[in-house]
């Protein structure tokens, strides 16, 4: 049986511009794990793995005919758990993001706070741990 510790969540985002929004995810502190290109067409990245510090990642990949699995670009949602939020989220603006909800200590416990990508996706960043 595999424990509540051994289960990481993977966000899935269809992108226009994967090489931007690359760039805007190592610059707020994602790691490449895996990028797949289109052989016929290389610039056109069919999917890509990327790993966040505290586990589980993300998986994207461009805007094709055939992309299933995922939300259109500039709907998604995520919340990454950080010991820093402040931090992410200041290096997420200094990217590119704009601010949707300032950085501010939570009601229920931890900091947080929410910007939109330069995609329109929303990342919220917060120290709260859900349990």
């Amino acid at each position: 049986m595999t424990s509540a510790a051994d289960i990481h969540h993977w966000q899935t985002l269809t992108l226009q511009d994967p090489e931007k929004m690359m760039a805007w995810l190592g610059a707020i502190g994602f790691t490449e794990h895996a990028t797949y290109r289109d052989e016929s067409d290389p610039p056109v990245i069919v999917h890509a793995e990327w790993l966040w510090s505290g586990g589980g990642g993300i998986m994207f990949g461009a805007v094709r005919d055939d992309s299933v699995g995922s939300s259109a670009p500039g709907n998604a949602a995520c919340y990454l758990v950080t010991e820093d939020p402040d931090a992410v989220f200041d290096a997420a603006v200094a990217a590119g993001a704009t601010v949707v909800h300032e950085m501010v200590d939570q009601d229920y416990g931890g900091r947080g706070g929410t910007v939109r990508d330069p995609e329109g996706n929303l990342w919220s960043f917060g120290s709260y741990q859900p349990k």
